[in-house]
């Protein structure tokens, strides 16, 4: 492993991605705040089967050094296509699904939400995407107004402990206090990833108020339970390539009301992490012509 550039974080998209807020859903139907939900033993257990892997997939496919983009799978024709889209600003999506020996993962009580999205950043360099997430000061003027706070709590070479403080609304305004750990690799002198967990998720209430509190995680309103992302960086064809793959677990829809709630709840993870790799593209593109000219 070598050093690469402070904070390239998934932070932002992170959170932005996760936030499917089905309760929220729930209150424009019934009117009332969601109901509390717990975090079940059997919820969290599918959720790390599911984590452990999608971690082994993407060693595999970074041992390989080839072809690190979702598209670079796609049929000739599509690929083509895809890339041309890309250098038309347009940002390529896919929702993902993990199988176990060719099985479903149920996950009882909880929803896993899994999507990549890939962005083109032209002129860009490397050094100057990983300068940009690593400004974690501008973090809400880059991906505000959902990104409230942000701070390096530690750092240990390319090892880092980072607080954001999310706030989203949406019928009703959701807060949560985040801790990520995170790790980079520069794996070449054009190419590098990163590895992000939410190590801990608390929902607060009254936030900003004098008697705000964080409720017990995992005891809370189900917005957001766990968060798992995987990024790539790969500089070439005059520009960086920029891949965030997302893996988030909320709470379940209950069947009463799935109909109406699911596609609110499959909407919304995918919309917002287009909406995140486009503010970065744009973050990046601002400092570059500031600094340099470009």
């Amino acid at each position: 492993m070598k050093g690469v550039r402070d904070n390239w974080t998934a932070a932002p998209a992170i959170l932005l991605a996760a936030l499917v807020l089905y309760p929220a859903a729930v209150e424009s139907v019934q009117g009332a705040e969601p109901e509390p939900a717990k975090l079940h033993a059997n919820t969290l257990e599918a959720f790390d089967r599911y984590v452990k892997l999608t971690e082994a997939r993407n060693a595999q496919q970074l041992k390989r050094g080839t072809n690190l983009l979702w598209i670079d799978e796609l049929p000739a024709p599509e690929r083509a296509e895809a890339y041309a889209a890309l250098k038309r600003s347009e940002v390529k999506m896919k929702k993902l699904e993990m199988r176990d020996g060719g099985k479903e993962i149920a996950c009882p009580t909880g929803i896993i939400h899994h999507w990549v999205g890939v962005v083109f950043i032209p002129g860009a360099k490397l050094d100057d995407v990983l300068g940009m997430l690593e400004d974690y000061d501008k973090h809400s003027v880059y991906y505000g107004p959902d990104v409230e706070r942000s701070k390096i709590e530690s750092r240990d070479g390319d090892h880092f402990r980072v607080f954001l403080r999310f706030r989203r609304h949406k019928v009703i305004t959701v807060v949560l206090d985040t801790e990520h750990d995170i790790e980079y690799f520069r794996d070449a002198r054009d190419r590098a990833h990163s590895r992000s967990s939410a190590v801990r998720i608390a929902e607060v209430e009254n936030a900003g108020r004098k008697d705000e509190r964080e409720k017990p995680p995992g005891e809370d309103g189900g917005f957001l339970w766990r968060m798992e992302t995987w990024w790539r960086m790969e500089e070439h064809e005059g520009g960086v390539y920029v891949q965030s793959e997302v893996l988030s677990l909320t709470r379940d829809i209950p069947t009463v009301l799935k109909w109406l709630i699911e596609p609110f709840v499959t909407s919304v993870p995918r919309e917002t992490l287009s909406a995140t790799l486009v503010a970065t593209r744009k973050a990046v593109q601002g400092r570059m012509k500031a600094q340099h000219g470009r």
